[in-house]
Order: C-alpha cells, then sequence, then structure tokens
C-alpha cells in the first residue's frame, strides 16, 4: 500500500505524473493486480518494488503486508 505525500497542488501534481510514469514502465507494474494505491507483487518482484518505492523516498509512504491468499469481497447489484 502506498500514499503520495507532498503538500501544494502543483508539487503534488507533479509528483504524481513522474511517479506513474516510472511505475508504468517498471517490472512491478505487470503486476497481476494493482488498484489506485495497492500493487500486489509476487515475491520474486518484491526487491525490485522495495528499490522502486526508496527512489520516492520522503514523498510516499509505502506499507508491506505479506498475504497468503485474497478474497474479493463485492455489493451485491
Amino acid at each position: 500500500m502506498y500514499d503520495l505525500k507532498i503538500k501544494g497542488k502543483k508539487p503534488y501534481n507533479t509528483l504524481k505524473r513522474r511517479f506513474y510514469y516510472q511505475l508504468k514502465n517498471s517490472p512491478i507494474s505487470a503486476t497481476p493486480w494493482k488498484t489506485k494505491s495497492v500493487l500486489l507483487v509476487d515475491d520474486y518482484l518484491e526487491k525490485e518494488a522495495d528499490n522502486f518505492f526508496l527512489r520516492f523516498r520522503g514523498y510516499v509512504e509505502v506499507y508491506k503486508a505479506r498475504v497468503e491468499s485474497i478474497e474479493e469481497v463485492t455489493k451485491p447489484k
């Protein structure tokens, strides 16, 4: 899980563009599941993900969790 942390609209938008551009061109962008603020990364890509987020140290809060399985829960229509 990650969250972009920077004050000011213009600096935030600049960081967001740079962050998502580099994420798109990173090997972790091909991960099986991602949402706005969550990436699911297989064990073999963990170091790659760590290195990616270290480039944005001070501007992105990152939390790691290890899971055995993930179950989707949605509301019925």
